[in-house]
């Protein structure tokens, strides 16, 4: 067994969902209390119900820290006292090492073992396991990039059930308690130069929804989150992307939102119907979109670099180039970490570097704009926020925090000591 890290995460998302409310709430300030899925209760990265420390180290403020078998680079999601997490663990002898032969493979690792892919539930006060369930044993087809995982993809419950999507290896639902419920088989995913997956699934309406983006036939899947039966699937002509689709709601109704390197869409979350679309990302889309009061925000940085926000109440059909697309920049963009939207600001990386942008989230104007953050680098966490600061951690274990103020001011540099894979962020490391 290896330390896995994420003790920084689950130190943070304790403190972050730390009070959690009472039988007795409503079940909106419950549901705002819970770190339920990718980028939390809003699906934009804040933590509403939440007073995280400003200060930790080795010694201060770290409430447990915990050994979990495998590797595993996927965010834990936090339901009341437990905290659930993915990894992958390699077993049985050492193979000879074969290297992925997708076209233009590079900085990948070798497949040397077979793989157990656990699920595990963690007890959030004393960080004891409290359950470890191996859902598949496996012979990886590939290893992915040197700084991600098989087990990239963070799960989502809804405080009855537990789902987590291993992509090519399975999605699986567990019970409470750890008991497979079911399972399900999507096929095996091309990713593009064999870099691996990472997309996180969403539940939605009582359904489980899938983003398959590959370099073969790429879909969106919604499948009975009650017993895995695929409810609808839709072709996607996308090439491979990392992006999680994210839930909206505009006029009572539900739609799902996933990025993608030829348009972003919003399906019908009853139908899978594309209900709009709108270009002008570029290809080796990671970072997921935000959305509030009707205006979606969408970015990437590869061949070109583009953040758009979009006005999709009542949107039909292609909108790009359109008076719905609010504004656009094309500057200091992220690529791994998705974007921030806290307090009416939209906050973003610039590729995975230390430079993080605040802008108006209604006019795009800068808001200072794009600042420096010293003493970090290699950002590939997306940054969270709660109580009026921002957090951002950089692969080498450092955590800037900062303040929300109209001009931000540092408030604390951070270490444990270890490298940061996992936050409340894109599962995939860098591409």
């Amino acid at each position: 067994m290896r330390i896995f890290r994420i003790e920084f995460t689950l130190l943070v998302l304790t403190a972050l969902l730390g009070s959690l409310g009472t039988a007795d709430e409503s079940d909106r300030k419950l549901a705002s209390a819970q770190w339920s899925h990718w980028r939390g209760p809003l699906l934009t990265g804040e933590a509403p119900a939440a007073n995280p420390p400003v200060t930790w180290s080795e010694t201060e403020n770290l409430a447990w820290k915990t050994a979990i078998p495998g590797k595993g680079h996927s965010s834990p999601v936090v339901w009341d006292d437990r905290i659930f997490l993915t990894t992958a663990e390699p077993f049985g002898e050492e193979l000879d090492p074969r290297y992925s032969q997708a076209p233009g493979a590079h900085d990948n690792l070798p497949v040397t073992h077979r793989q157990r892919f656990r699920v595990l539930a963690i007890d959030r006060t004393s960080g004891k396991i409290v359950w470890n369930t191996v859902v598949k044993e496996a012979l990886p087809h590939e290893a992915g990039h040197f700084t991600g995982s098989l087990a990239s993809a963070s799960p989502t419950t809804d405080g009855q059930r537990v789902y987590a999507s291993f992509g090519s290896y399975g999605i699986f639902a567990l019970s409470w308690n750890g008991e497979i419920l079911w399972q399900k088989s999507l096929g095996t995913m091309q990713s593009k130069h064999g870099h691996g997956e990472g997309s996180s699934p969403l539940l939605a309406n009582g359904k489980l929804i899938v983003n398959w983006d590959h370099e073969g036939k790429s879909f969106v899947v919604a499948l009975n989150a009650t017993d895995g039966r695929e409810l609808w699937r839709t072709k996607r002509p996308e090439v491979t992307s990392w992006a999680s689709p994210i839930a909206v709601t505009l006029d009572g109704k539900t739609q799902v939102v996933v990025s993608g390197t030829t348009r972003i869409r919003g399906y019908d979350v009853e139908t899978g119907q594309v209900i709009w679309e709108c270009g002008g990302l570029s290809a080796n889309v990671v970072a997921s979109p935000v959305f509030h009061d009707g205006i979606l925000y969408a970015a990437s940085s590869y061949e070109i670099r583009s953040i758009l926000a979009m006005n999709i109440q009542g949107a039909r059909g292609d909108i790009t180039g359109t008076d719905r697309v609010l504004w656009t920049k094309d500057r200091s963009t992220p690529y791994v970490p998705s974007p921030l939207l806290y307090r009416n600001s939209l906050y973003y990386l610039r590729h995975y570097q230390g430079i993080l942008s605040k802008v108006n989230a209604q006019t795009g104007d800068d808001a200072p704009g794009p600042f420096r953050l010293n003493g970090i680098r290699d950002i590939y966490a997306s940054p969270v926020a709660a109580d009026g600061r921002i957090y951002v951690s950089d692969l080498d274990g450092n955590t800037l925090v900062i303040s929300a103020d109209p001009i931000p001011r540092p408030l604390q540099a951070n270490s444990l000591g270890e490298p940061i894979a996992a936050r409340p962020r894109h599962s995939l490391d860098a591409i």
